[in-house]
């Protein structure tokens, strides 16, 4: 059964982020709201938790995967970052982007492209989330809540809990989340290539 944590969206609880945070570090796949939507999120050197993102999304080996980072510090560490690619993300977040780039060696084998070799990052502009992965002290794999054969993802933690109660361990709530997936922008070859329209204004990549 899945435990409920009911967070203020503006100034989230600490002693709740600690617990959280913990659990995660202890193998926890947890739900949690971003700026999108909810999404889906473990520790990234998780197998149990990757595995459990596949079944409950049914996904193959080729869906990216996202890191969900804190800032660019962090996100460096985990992508190759070109300075003009740079400037080009550094204008749009934080915000409701997921940007598709080469992984550095940081990154387990298990969520790279097989062969592209490619993972997903995003900087969200979200409070919660934001001070989730400060406590975590790295990003968190994560992938849109978005069940399988359903067109829009889950919005409601009352009801993700209801659904996913035996497999999720978490679900953290801090009311009214965003309600489409990020706009993905796939730079793996340098020049911007939309390959999701969603929250994030794709205008500007076009």
């Amino acid at each position: 059964m899945a435990k409920y944590f009911d967070v203020h969206p503006d100034n989230p609880q600490q002693r709740t982020l600690t617990t959280v945070a913990g659990s995660i570090r202890s193998g926890a796949l947890i739900a949690y709201p971003t700026d999108s939507c909810f999404a889906l999120g473990c520790q990234l050197g998780n197998r149990d938790g990757i595995s459990r993102m596949r079944s409950i999304r049914h996904l193959d080996d080729r869906h990216h995967f996202t890191l969900v980072c804190r800032d660019f510090a962090q996100l460096s560490q985990f992508v190759r970052v070109d300075n003009t690619v740079f400037r080009t993300i550094k204008a749009a977040t934080p915000g409701s982007y997921t940007f598709i780039l080469p992984a550095t060696k940081e990154v387990p084998r298990l969520l790279l492209h097989p062969k592209k070799k490619t993972v997903g990052v995003r900087i969200p502009d979200h409070v919660v989330t934001q001070a989730l992965v400060a406590e975590l002290g790295e990003p968190l794999l994560s992938t849109t809540l978005l069940l399988p054969g359903e067109d829009e993802p889950l919005t409601q933690g009352w009801e993700i809990k209801e659904r996913l109660d035996h497999v999720v361990d978490a679900v953290v709530d801090s009311g009214d989340c965003g309600t489409e997936p990020t706009t993905v922008i796939d730079f793996s070859d340098g020049a911007a290539q939309i390959v999701r329209r969603g929250a994030g204004d794709p205008a500007r990549f076009a």
